[in-house]
């Protein structure tokens, strides 16, 4: 079975201010997801801050990420499927598409150490 990131983006600065009961909500969301694809879910993942450091080849380091990209990505997580239509209709369901936010798709080639 292959595995598949999905990688959570969302629209820089596009982030409304949730109420602590919308919060408890889009959590119960995600606890269901989790309920109904939890034996594909390999890695559950996490939101990402939105601080990071960019690493360039010449070896200097930046504060990133950069501010003026279109899309941040806020999170991730990893799934197994047997294609990419399966990986696609888990991440159909996930919490983050029902609000807005976009999924990106990606197959795992396989070479971990």
């Amino acid at each position: 079975m292959a595995k598949f990131m999905l990688i959570y983006r969302d629209q820089a600065g596009d982030r409304p201010v949730i109420s602590p009961e919308e919060m408890q909500g889009f959590l119960q969301m995600w606890e269901a997801w989790m309920k109904q694809f939890g034996d594909r879910i390999v890695d559950a993942g996490d939101e990402l801050l939105p601080t990071g450091r960019v690493l360039h080849a010449n070896g200097d380091v930046a504060n990133g990420p950069y501010v003026e990209a279109k899309e941040m990505i806020g999170g991730y997580s990893v799934v197994e499927a047997e294609h990419y239509e399966v990986a696609i209709e888990i991440a159909r369901e996930c919490p983050i598409a029902k609000v807005g936010g976009h999924i990106e798709i990606r197959e795992l080639a396989g070479h971990a150490v």
